[in-house]
């Protein structure tokens, strides 16, 4: 076998590996020879099948089994005394068309490889870290929010108004004939919810307290019971009682509507909370400066392929995002520009050097982490987690788009607690410019 290079320029390599007739030919042999003691054929003992008719009779499939091996051996052999990291995967084919059994198979090889990235002196690097802690008055708002969002509702004098809680008894009728599941007493209705059938909650806007109402709608065409889809129907509503919307009171009771044992626990809880999303906020603008450091202090020659693959894919989101509407990928090409290229550049540039660092530096994404991110992601799917976590199980790209933002982030704690870090206390007011300033870039 012999590999000659074609190509060196820039990141760019190019070969062309010749496997001689004769080596592939041992290595059908070889194969035959492997799989001879198990070959039973009519007139033979088992495993004494003559060469000569095991040839015929598997010669042609051993031989593309041995010559994709042969090729696929070639090519790891010289990565592997070459030291080069393809970009992407080789690009591989069969030069010789005209190739016949016994000839010599040539096949050309062509890739960009990674670049060397160059050491950082992470104590060079200076970053400030913005540090605030919540206000009372913030707590404060939140627990009013809270207390907001689990609103009570109050008997109250007059008309009932859109967003004000009836409580009505109801008979729902189809051609003067009631049906089941179309009857209700005592039953809570907040009229805006869309909670009942489309129609019905508006006609008992204007209705007081001791008021009846024939209320007349028409079941959808879709509506899941099918002796009733797209039927007429009059609900004979009398309301009991009209309420309106009150904040509930801050107090131990609304805690524990929460999961709280007492509104001071309750609380606590949002201190932390509120912590939580403004270290968030924080570790978010010190990641940016951080990545900018790096951009500013690295340089090394990128794969084209690379930052092409990724120009296209900032557009094609970046289109989308543009366009909501359309959610297939049935649309115009969508062509790169200038900006889309430079970003794509800064993406590859810091991708390739943090996954560097990580690997120099044995920074690695535990299983117990890898566990708690699906876990996360499944919450997005009530109902379904435990299908979305089998699907993430057999998905490994699913598993690397979950793996690699932890790692990064891992790798830039790393590099945290190694860099030049001084701190500094400022308002939520400064903290949420800094954030919207990330935004606008």
């Amino acid at each position: 076998m012999q590999v000659s290079e074609t190509l060196n320029e820039g990141l760019k390599r190019g070969y062309e590996i010749t496997i001689t007739g004769a080596e592939l030919e041992a290595k059908v042999n070889e194969k035959l020879e492997e799989a001879r003691p198990e070959v039973e054929m009519k007139g033979f003992r088992k495993g004494k099948v003559p060469m000569a008719l095991l040839k015929k009779q598997f010669g042609p499939r051993v031989l593309g089994e041995a010559m994709q091996e042969t090729v696929d051996g070639a090519m790891q052999g010289h990565l592997e005394e070459s030291g080069h990291r393809p970009a992407m995967q080789p690009e591989v084919k069969m030069t010789n068309d005209d190739w016949k059994e016994g000839d010599d198979v040539v096949v050309s090889m062509s890739y960009e490889t990674l670049p060397e990235i160059p050491d950082v002196d992470f104590k060079s690097i200076s970053l400030e870290k913005l540090v605030v802690s919540p206000a009372e008055e913030d707590v404060q708002e939140a627990l009013k929010n809270l207390a907001e969002s689990a609103q009570n509702f109050v008997t109250k004098k007059g008309k009932a108004a859109d967003g004000d809680q009836v409580v009505i008894d109801f008979l729902g009728k189809v051609d003067d004939e009631a049906f089941e599941g179309g009857a209700g007493e005592d039953y809570p209705l907040v009229l805006g919810s869309n909670s009942f059938i489309p129609g019905f909650e508006e006609q008992l806007i204007g209705l007081k307290a001791g008021e009846e109402k024939n209320v007349e709608v028409s079941f959808p065409e879709e509506y899941g019971a099918e002796h009733l889809a797209g039927k007429a129907a009059v609900f004979e509503c009398t309301v009991k009682e009209v309420k309106k919307p009150a904040p509930a009171e801050l107090d131990d009771e609304l805690a524990k509507k929460f999961g709280a044992e007492d509104l001071a626990a309750l609380t606590g809880q949002v201190e932390e909370r509120l912590k939580a999303e403004l270290s968030g906020a924080s570790r978010a603008v010190l990641k940016r400066k951080l990545l900018d450091a790096l951009d500013e202090a690295v340089s090394f020659e990128l794969p084209p392929s690379l930052v092409d693959a990724e120009a296209g894919q900032i557009a094609h989101q970046l289109w989308h995002d543009e366009n909501p509407e359309v959610q297939g990928h049935d649309h115009p090409e969508i062509e790169t520009t200038d900006e889309h290229k430079s970003l794509a550049e800064r993406r590859v540039r810091l991708g390739l050097l943090l996954a560097e660092l990580g690997q120099k530096n044995e920074v690695e994404v535990t299983d117990a982490e890898m566990t708690q991110a699906i876990m996360n992601q499944a919450r997005q799917y009530p109902g379904q987690e435990r299908q979305f976590f089998e699907f993430i199980q057999q998905n490994q790209a699913a598993q690397q788009q979950l793996r690699a933002p932890l790692f990064e982030d891992k790798v830039c704690d790393f590099i945290f607690e190694l860099a030049d870090m001084t701190e500094k206390e400022v308002t939520q007011d400064e903290l949420k410019a800094a954030v919207e300033a990330l935004e606008e870039e």
